[in-house]
């Protein structure tokens, strides 16, 4: 055998006249680039201009998100399948431009051990893992047909075939260059060796393999052209868009949405010109995976609505009015009034986007539950998308569902969305009696409300659903028996306390959303506090992460947080059996062991705020175990209230909250745990819908569990 050191091949061996291929390569970099120009172009076209953010960690995002695809890996199976395509893609790449250095700027580095670890054995390897995710993704298309899937028809199954015949014909061309030479490194290439036996085998003389060989080379050549060429004006130019809306992704606290433009000509989204540049590029990032569709509840029983199906359909109305292709550079913007495709100005002669590409019952069936949104692998934001577009809905249209519309009408005239109620926002308290100026001079129960100029450590903010439900008054009279057990200096605004503005804002109306704010943020700079304690994830969201843009700064926090940090500063007893230990007056025994409970993660407290395990600690510091949900945490299913579906009235069997019921009772629980008043009130109705003609599980807020262990559950 030859020294080591003299191992390499001919580039072009056996390919008379392949100057051909570089005149070939002129036009296919030259639609490559234009694609890419054109797609890049059509961004532009919506509203803005790049926000500046943090360019350092957005890089790092985009090469941990996108390069290292952890986000895609999150789903085990399919994230294995895409990232044997792209790694292999990758890596066969790289070889590619190993040969361009080495044959055409003429720096001979295609020797020795780089050639045969890298150039050999690795490409062999990066090509069979490349074309084993291909047959793992055809299979999947083909046989498994998993739902999330079904929208990507022809299309998809044709690159995947294409992809599939470049990676074939590679091994051809290899196994019969080695089989023609007899090349005496031809096992460093396994797959290509092993095709080169087969050859042998079959009784194909060399003379032969030098003609399949050229013809072979010809046609991988001409396929893999056409397959660079097709990469900006097919979904595969999801690998330049993927990362790009990874690195430009909104830096936005928490759950906060958007701002509407209230001086905009049109008020939401009604057409594409009024959508901002980045969500034009949302619309090209998406990979059609549908891990945004198997996350969405809404999707998952029934009702109109499809995550990835919106971000679709607003991608195709995108090309029908700005495609991708040579001649539509012409410096238009896109607009209701555009240029029509023969030239003449007038209306386009495309379906509306509101009511046509995108239906209304699809917009009024989000819940903005943000689990699309965690699910995606390009960061598209799919909530502010529809809210965009319930907003032209709601302020210019004034088309909105009977609930939604009552509620709203609510917040302007009493200042909270309950239409019904004859509640008052203080009696909630009435039997806990009213606290002195000072809590601890006080040394009562009572409830102190702070008027302007007043102070005291913690605000509680009540919120709308717990000062004036019935089921929920419980909630909060527990929270605050348990704040003046722990001796919290705390007060409440009383009739002073408004709506947040957060169901307005998530109906689409930003009108009524803003006047809430504004009020609210001078209620509050009336008062002097050092925190703000809120038992309502909505509030909570609102106050903290959208109240900031009015000038509200606030220090907030949900009850599960506070009654954990109290928990562990030793200012509760963590269950009553601690109290029984310790000679506490009104001890009382701990449930009984198999009283399990489950815990419901509620969407704004957890997905939208990252706040998974204070509530958990409290549970279990109220004594009782603990079973999760299939659906838990980041991924746990919406109980159907947000984005204003608590307002409602939803008939028939399409009702996320009965879905989230059975989820629930299937864990065998005896009680079903949440920590949020709208949560409350849905997990309720689901537990009932679950039971049937059975006993429904029992719903307890985390604070009432808490306050059963301290008080007693006769007093709690």
């Amino acid at each position: 055998m030859p020294p080591i050191s003299t191992a390499t091949r001919i580039i072009y061996w056996n390919i008379p006249g392949h100057g051909w291929m570089y005149a070939a390569l002129v036009p296919v970099l030259a639609l490559f680039f234009w694609g890419i120009w054109a797609r890049v172009r059509r961004w532009f076209l919506g509203r803005g201009a790049p926000g500046e953010g943090a360019p350092r960690r957005h890089l790092r995002d985009a090469l941990r998100l996108g390069l290292m695809q952890r986000l895609t890996l999150a789903d085990r199976g399919p994230g294995l399948m895409h990232l044997a395509i792209y790694s292999g893609f990758i890596t066969l790449f790289l070889g590619t431009v190993v040969v361009f250095i080495n044959q055409d700027l003429s720096v001979k580095i295609m020797y020795g051990w780089f050639y045969l670890i890298f150039q050999s054995l690795i490409l062999d390897i990066a090509g069979i893992v490349c074309l084993g995710g291909v047959v793992a993704a055809l299979y999947r298309r083909l046989r498994v047909r998993p739902d999330r899937l079904k929208s990507g028809g022809f299309s998809d199954l044709a690159l995947l075939w294409w992809l599939a015949a470049i990676l074939v014909t590679g091994y051809l061309i290899e196994g019969m260059r080695i089989l023609a030479t007899n090349d005496p490194w031809g096992p460093w290439s396994p797959v290509g060796y092993a095709v080169a036996r087969l050859g042998a085998d079959l009784g194909l003389r060399p003379a032969a393999a030098l003609i399949v060989h050229r013809v072979t080379w010809w046609f991988h050549m001409a396929i893999a052209f056409g397959f660079i060429a097709a990469i900006p004006y097919s979904k595969l130019f999801h690998m330049f868009a993927g990362p790009a809306n990874i690195y430009w992704h909104t830096e936005r606290p928490g759950g906060a949405l958007p701002a509407a433009d209230l001086e905009a000509e049109h008020l939401g989204t009604p057409d594409l010109a009024a959508f901002t540049w980045k969500a034009l590029l949302d619309l090209d990032s998406c990979t059609e995976c549908g891990r945004c569709q198997d996350a969405c509840p809404a999707y998952a029983v029934g009702q109109p609505l499809s995550p990835k199906l919106v971000v679709l359909d607003l991608q195709g109305a995108l090309d029908a009015e700005a495609p991708a292709l040579p001649g539509f550079m012409q410096g238009m913007r896109l607009s209701p009034s555009a240029r029509r495709a023969d030239g003449h100005d007038g209306e386009v002669a495309t379906e509306p986007l509101i009511g046509g590409t995108i239906r209304e019952e699809t917009l009024w069936s989000c819940t903005t539950c943000r689990a699309c949104m965690e699910a995606c692998p390009v960061l598209i934001e799919h909530i502010p998308l529809i809210v965009d577009m319930r907003r032209n809905l709601a302020m210019e249209r004034g088309d909105m569902p009977e609930g939604m519309a009552a509620a709203t009408m609510s917040i302007e005239e009493r200042g909270h969305p309950w239409r019904g109620t004859t509640s008052s926002r203080t009696d909630w308290f009435a039997d806990l009696g009213s606290a002195g100026p000072s809590r601890a001079e006080a040394g009562s129960t009572g409830v102190r409300v702070l008027g302007p100029g007043d102070e005291a450590d913690v605000l509680f903010w009540v919120g709308c659903t717990g000062a004036l439900d019935p089921r929920n008054q419980k909630v909060v009279k527990a929270l605050a028996r348990l704040m003046a057990r722990a001796g919290l200096d705390f007060g409440v605004l009383g009739a002073d306390e408004a709506c947040t503005g957060d169901p307005a804002r998530r109906m689409g109306n930003e009108y009524q959303f803003t006047m809430q704010a504004e009020q609210n943020v001078v209620t509050l700079g009336q008062r002097k506090f050092r925190r703000v304690v809120t038992a309502c994830p909505h509030c909570m969201n609102t106050l903290k992460n959208e109240y900031r843009d009015f000038g509200g700064q606030y220090e907030v926090m949900h009850h599960s947080q506070l009654l954990a940090e109290l928990l562990e500063e030793g200012k509760l007893p963590r269950t009553a059996a601690v109290q029984a230990a310790m000679g506490m007056e009104g001890a009382v025994s701990p449930r009984p062991s198999d009283f399990k409970v489950t815990f419901h993660d509620p969407c704004y407290l957890g997905r939208h705020n990252g706040v998974y395990e204070p509530p958990r600690a409290v549970v279990a510091a109220a004594g009782h175990s603990q079973v999760e949900m299939a659906r838990s945490r980041n991924k746990s299913f919406c109980c159907g209230a947000g984005g204003g579906r608590v307002f409602q009235d939803e008939r028939g069997s399409a009702r996320i909250n009965h879905a989230r019921g059975r989820q629930a009772r299937e864990t065998g629980a005896a009680c079903v745990a949440t920590a949020c008043p709208f949560c409350m009130i849905m997990m309720e109705d689901g537990a009932k819908a679950a039971a049937g003609d059975g006993a429904p599980q029992a719903v307890r807020d985390i604070a009432e569990l808490l306050a059963e262990a301290v008080f007693g559950a006769e007093e709690a």
